[in-house]
């Protein structure tokens, strides 16, 4: 089973940022989790939430700022002192940190209401640009089935995952639409007959997200793919 980062190391820096990619290099782990939007200047930036409030000084919606504003802002004071006056990332900035850790990865593209096409299609056509040929090819997921089928024209060849808190009713139809290779689910929505019955139909299980090591050796036994973890260097 593969552990994965999530959003970086998020339990032991502030998620989505460049020191918590760091972190889960230095930690041994080979592959990170990230969020993809876009500022209002159509900027792809790593960043989970629609609202700055809750991870930087700033406040308000980021799809109303640029990205010359975005990029001055700290996205490190709220999780410790220690990480006061680090920034959002730019996906570019991302990416190319990951490929000089030799960090796989799986970007989750997460629009705002309306730019979902627009939101894929910019991260995607950087992701192209950046990413080597000879490396590993990022996984693609999103909650937003449009995302994914921008990622299934685009970069046909890289994998795509379906992200859902519980497995959709229809999956099977779903993931032949979009040739996708995996589900992402909600841990706390899987059992062992669910993932038995995925796994038979050709696709991998990812369970998100899993902070528990006993919970993380059971979804083992079941047969999970690979778990997203804060702390995966205990589970």
């Amino acid at each position: 089973m593969i552990l994965i980062g999530h959003r970086g190391l998020a339990g032991l820096a502030p998620e989505n940022t460049l020191a918590s990619f760091r972190a889960a290099a230095a930690h041994g782990l080979t592959m990170v989790e990230f969020d993809v939007r876009l500022s209002k200047d159509g900027v792809p930036l790593v960043f989970h939430d629609d609202s700055l409030d809750r991870t930087t000084d700033g406040s308000g919606p980021v799809a109303e700022y640029g990205w010359a504003e975005l990029s001055r802002l700290d996205a490190g004071s709220w999780f410790a002192p220690a990480f006061a006056g680090e920034p959002i990332s730019s996906l570019e900035q991302v990416l190319r940190q990951c490929l000089d850790l030799g960090l796989s990865v799986n970007m989750e593209i997460k629009p705002d209401r309306g730019r979902e096409a627009e939101t894929a299609l910019a991260a995607l056509s950087l992701a192209v640009s950046v990413w080597p040929h000879a490396a590993p090819p990022p996984v693609i997921s999103s909650f937003e089935t449009v995302c994914l089928e921008v990622a299934h024209r685009i970069v046909p060849l890289w994998p795509r995952a379906i992200l859902a808190e519980d497995r959709p009713g229809d999956w099977r139809q779903m993931a032949g639409q979009l040739e996708a290779t995996a589900l992402h689910l909600d841990h706390g929505a899987l059992d062992a007959a669910q993932i038995a019955e995925t796994m038979a139909a050709g696709l991998a299980v990812r369970a998100y997200t899993v902070n528990d090591p006993v919970r993380a050796r059971l979804l083992q036994d079941w047969g999970v793919a690979a778990i997203f973890s804060d702390y995966p260097h205990s589970s």
